[in-house]
């Protein structure tokens, strides 16, 4: 008797993309406002600490929800993320202050250190194998429609509002995306009950080494998009754009006509193949932006930039998952979101040391994000060189 099909787009599925939608968009609605936002409380030396600070903590934290999410569950470790995001909405307006902003943006840091961890160790958990690329891709698209909506909701409610509304709009996106996991099943057969001794952490607990080829390209393609966070929003405003969230809106739009094809691309040809063209596009787009200096270049930077990540973004989430171990995927996700936070922070911190709000270094940061976007591609070919050799 034939084996029935698994459906990939069932109940489960739709409610973990549209839970992970609403959570992208609350806090991405952020990004574009909150430059010149501390600006205005006189904050404007500490740009580079908006993502630093961000990724510091959700770095921190990857390691604790991986084991979480390999013992509590996947559901709890998930809406322990959007708890974070909805408690610091309402927040932002009451520390009104520098050190309250850049103290908040380090506790708003735990929320992408817990929920897309255990959100793809739940899409693996559901997806038959041979469709991970292809369920991770759809899953990134609806994350990125959050990236994309978000940013463009934000900046509008700021220029037609306040930044306080804003805050609390971001609030009540994650309540909706714990509203949703609330109706979600548990997939882990045997939950632990939490206790102290689970936090407790050895060294082998940190870091699933078998993961380690995904993770270093994911820490280096990924030092780019600290340095586009921290600096497009005022690159944007001198290429004359008001709304200082499209570059985002542009790029994740790419992203999202993307993301799907390449997810079942890598299925079907291979992640190292796909990864390594996501990695051209990658250094290309960077060019394109520094050299590019008027609204359409941007916007073609922007463009090939999305169409980028939407290449790579699915096809790393898919190589990580391939080479985890079945009882280990939340250590596993919990490591290649450790590079990614990395590569975020470390690029957002350099961006903002360098910048020192002169508008003609821009350039040169993105110039030096493509050349760290290339020793990434060249990891992959030496890689690739010495598995033929043996």
């Amino acid at each position: 008797m034939p084996q029935p099909t698994h459906s990939v787009y069932n109940l489960q599925f739709g409610l973990v993309c549209l839970s992970s939608l609403l959570f992208s968009a609350s806090f991405n609605m952020l990004i574009p406002e909150l430059p010149a936002y501390l600006s205005s409380m006189g904050g404007a030396e500490y740009k580079g600490l908006i993502i630093a600070l961000f990724t510091l903590t959700a770095g921190f934290s990857r390691p604790f929800s991986g084991r979480l999410t390999d013992t509590l569950g996947r559901v709890p470790v998930m809406a322990a993320g959007s708890i974070v995001c909805f408690v610091c909405g309402f927040l932002y307006p009451v520390l009104g202050t520098v050190a309250g902003f850049l103290f908040l943006r380090l506790i708003h840091g735990f929320s992408t250190g817990f929920k897309p961890t255990a959100t793809a160790a739940y899409v693996a958990d559901i997806v038959p194998q041979a469709r991970w690329g292809e369920a991770l891709g759809f899953h990134g698209l609806c994350f990125s429609t959050g990236m994309a909506i978000g940013p463009a909701i934000g900046s509008t409610i700021t220029l037609y509002y306040s930044i306080d509304i804003l805050f609390y709009v971001s609030s009540l996106f994650a309540l909706l995306s714990i509203v949703i996991l609330m109706n979600m099943k548990e997939t882990i057969p045997v939950k632990q009950k939490f206790s102290w001794a689970i936090l407790k952490l050895s060294r082998k607990d940190i870091i699933a080494v078998e993961v380690l080829p995904a993770a270093i390209v994911t820490f280096l393609s990924y030092v780019a998009y600290g340095a586009i966070l921290t600096l497009i929003p005022d690159w944007s405003q001198h290429l004359g754009i008001a709304n200082k969230g499209l570059f985002f809106m542009v790029f994740t739009i790419a992203s999202l006509l993307i993301r799907f094809i390449a997810g079942k691309a890598s299925d079907r040809y291979g992640r190292i193949r796909v990864i390594k063209t996501g990695l051209v596009l990658l250094a290309v787009s960077l060019f394109i932006i520094a050299f590019g200096e008027s609204f359409s270049g941007l916007i073609l930077g922007a463009i090939t930039y999305g169409i980028a990540v939407g290449v790579l973004s699915p096809a790393l989430n898919a190589w990580t998952v391939d080479m985890s171990l079945p009882d280990h995927r939340g250590k596993a996700m919990a490591t290649m979101y450790i590079a990614l936070e990395a590569g975020i922070g470390l690029g957002a911190l350099f961006a903002g040391w360098y910048y020192q709000d002169v508008i003609s270094k821009i350039p040169l940061v993105m110039y030096a994000s493509a050349v760290i976007t290339f020793a990434a591609l060249g990891y992959m070919l030496l890689r690739s060189n010495i598995r033929e050799s043996v």
